[in-house]
């Protein structure tokens, strides 16, 4: 059979018209197209003979690159594994325990602040806290507002009076409250950092409609509610402390209050608060939070798929905060209080303050500052209304003007002058000027308060009856006699603490100005004249002091001559009331005046008592020491009235200084508050204790 007839008879067949000759492919012709054509049914082998052979062929050297695209892939597959399992398997693991186990924070509790008697003056309790975990909450629209809807129902329902609160959500009695929610939600982006944070909506919550919520978050994921603590003070009538029928409204200015805290002091606290904590805000729960706050504790809890706690892991126990006792003796506190809101209600005036303290140790006894507020207010949360009567009073109750007011001194300055011009040897006990009412230099005429002056005078006398002619003769000299001039006055008054913060153990206290002839040239754009000594001289111009350093001052000239820090916390506690720490004084400078020239400013003082301008406070049980004040600082209000003084005189054991402000004569206003405290302190307190 001939090539021809062999490839007819295939097509015949139905079979491949390709065949394949020595190796070769050739194609049937076109003729042949209409038979069937299986590739299947045959293959024929040839060799060198007449038989053929059909295959495909394949190209070995491609293997290799196979090969080796197959290692790579294997080699990025086990170092995938490695990197998974071996480097980063503690971090993936914690990862997924992540998801079943969380650590949650223990509150401690925080220090009761007793008074020197060992009297609570605050107390904790129970504050129930809602907040959301964005990212926890369902991630399914729908089912994230109805979650919202169902939590905003129940506050609505718990806040039927409306209360908006400072820096929480405004809840009001329609279904907008839901809308504040779903707000404060949508700002924060799903597996942000921000998300996994916890979202303060509310605090204060009452206790039914805390176990609502509770009830609700137990079946919410991200939906939680926490109790944190709450503090109650003894400053209102409305205070929960088993202490007295009333409060001492006052005590707000020294105990401050608790808040939440907000971004800008979470930022600054090292990590040590989350979002929902509370910290002291002013007085002393701020200046003493690291020791009130105590240590969290922390429990590793199992959750379930909602987030919720199903049983603890482990547990570390917080720590107590610690307990600070004060100097601060409450009755005494409550009774100054009286007698300043007395005698201002009869005077038809606003604004006083307040300070006693124990010049041998610097250690606060009371402080009033008066208008004052209920601290109270703040701690559960002060409504809007609250708070911008507060803001539009003008009388400022939130203010503490005993150690932020800066007033000017008046007659009060007139000891530290006598002192340094004695000190400075410008003047002795026996120098006396010749009184006539008043200096005449150039044009100007610089006044005494009294029409024809004093007459022959010395230091004794000058301090006792607070003559401006003396003190103008020892600051800016007169005529051939050389006073101590501006920068002598400075240099001492600052040796006395003025121009500087006391150091009291208590926020935002003022420091006072001393002028200088520099500052008057860059701030007034002025040269300093004779006149601006003489008012220097007795309290007024420029200077401004607190009420706080005056007593402080006082007191150095009270025991001595040396010049303690004052402090309103005496003792630190455990929460068991172990001592820790007993506050040493802090003398801040000694003996930059002589004993003797501290005796005679002493005796000039007393001198003002038995006869000057507070010979009223003669009839006390005790011999007191003092200084009248009366300090002009308006050219149409009247003048402030000061007293600074202490007793007993021989041995004192207080230093007391009083302002008015706008009360006019310190001898008549000032000093029968002085005589009111002074008679309880040394009178029926005894008879109580």
């Amino acid at each position: 059979m001939n090539q021809q007839d062999y490839l007819l008879t295939k097509r015949k067949r139905g079979q491949n018209p390709f065949v394949i000759r020595e190796g070769k492919f050739r194609q049937a012709s076109l003729e042949d197209s209409f038979y069937h054509l299986d590739w299947a049914e045959e293959s024929f082998l040839s060799g060198n003979n007449d038989k053929e052979m059909m295959r495909r062929t394949f190209d070995l050297s491609k293997l290799k690159y196979i090969t080796g695209l197959l290692l790579l892939a294997l080699i990025i597959l086990l170092s995938r594994v490695f990197w998974l399992q071996i480097v980063r398997g503690e971090y993936y693991y914690s990862m997924a325990e992540g998801n079943r186990l969380k650590v949650v924070s223990i509150e401690p509790k925080r220090g009761i602040i007793f008074d020197s008697k060992n009297r609570p003056l605050v107390t904790n309790e129970a504050n129930f806290i809602l907040y959301l975990i964005p990212n926890d909450l369902p991630h399914n629209e729908l089912e994230r507002d109805n979650a919202l809807r169902r939590i905003s129902s129940i506050l609505d329902q718990g806040t039927a009076d409306s209360k908006a609160l400072v820096g929480q959500m405004e809840l009001i009695s329609d279904s907008s409250s839901f809308y504040d929610l779903k707000n404060q939600v949508e700002k924060i982006k799903i597996n942000s950092l921000e998300a996994y944070q916890p979202l303060f909506i509310v605090d204060n919550l009452e206790y039914q409609t805390a176990l609502k919520l509770y009830l609700e978050a137990d079946r919410t994921p991200g939906v939680f509610i926490s109790n944190k603590i709450r503090r109650n003070y003894v400053t209102a009538a409305t205070s929960t402390v088993d202490m007295r029928p009333l409060g001492a409204s006052s005590l707000a200015h020294v105990l401050g209050y608790t808040g939440k805290i907000n971004e800008q002091e979470l930022a600054q606290e090292n990590n040590e608060y989350s979002l929902i904590d509370y910290l002291g805000k002013t007085g002393i729960e701020y200046s003493y939070e690291a020791e009130l706050k105590g240590q969290k504790g922390n429990k590793n809890i199992e959750v379930d798929a909602l987030g919720k706690e199903k049983k603890i892991v482990s547990q570390t126990a917080p720590e107590d905060g610690h307990n600070l006792v004060l100097g601060i003796d409450y009755d005494l506190q409550k009774k100054v209080e009286d007698i300043v809101k007395t005698s201002l209600g009869k005077l038809g005036l606003k604004k006083a303050s307040v300070v006693i303290m124990d010049p041998r140790t610097g250690e606060i006894l009371s402080l009033v500052s008066w208008p004052a507020y209920d601290n109270n207010l703040f701690a559960r949360g002060v409504t809007v209304s609250e708070y911008n009567s507060f803001l539009t009073n003008p009388s400022r109750p939130l203010f503490n003007r005993v150690i932020s007011g800066e007033f000017p001194a008046g007659s009060t300055f007139k000891p530290v002058m006598a002192a340094a011009a004695l000190q400075e040897k410008i003047i002795n006990a026996n120098t006396s000027f010749m009184s006539t009412g008043r200096l005449r230099v150039g044009e100007w005429f610089f006044p005494d308060w009294k029409a024809g002056g004093h007459g022959l005078t010395n230091v004794k006398k000058a301090l006792a009856d607070s003559v401006n002619t003396f003190f103008y003769y020892v600051g800016g000299g007169f005529g051939d006699f050389k006073g101590l001039g501006i920068d002598k006055i400075v240099k001492y008054a600052a040796l006395f603490g003025l121009d500087k913060v006391t150091g009291i153990d208590l926020p935002n206290e003022a420091s006072g100005f001393l002028p200088s002839q520099k500052w008057k040239e860059d701030t007034k754009n002025e040269v300093w004249y004779i006149g601006d000594t003489y008012h220097a001289s007795i309290g007024q111009g420029d200077i401004t002091v607190t009420p706080l350093q005056v007593a402080n001052y006082t007191a150095a000239i009270a025991n001595g001559g040396t010049l303690y820090e004052p402090h309103v916390v005496t003792k630190i506690l455990d929460h068991n009331n172990n001592l820790i720490t007993k506050i040493k004084p802090q003398v801040v400078r000694s003996n930059f005046i002589s004993p003797e020239n501290i005796k005679i400013v002493q005796e000039g003082m007393r001198q003002t008592i038995t006869a000057g301008s507070g010979r009223s406070l003669n009839s006390l049980p005790v011999e007191v020491a003092g200084k009248t004040g009366t300090a002009q600082w308006s050219s149409t209000q009247a003048t402030h009235a000061w007293f600074t003084g202490f007793a007993p005189y021989d041995q004192p054991e207080i230093a007391i200084t009083v302002l008015v402000e706008a009360g006019g004569e310190g001898s008549t206003v000032a000093v029968p508050i002085v005589k009111e405290i002074l008679q309880y302190y040394f009178g029926d307190s005894k008879k109580i204790n």
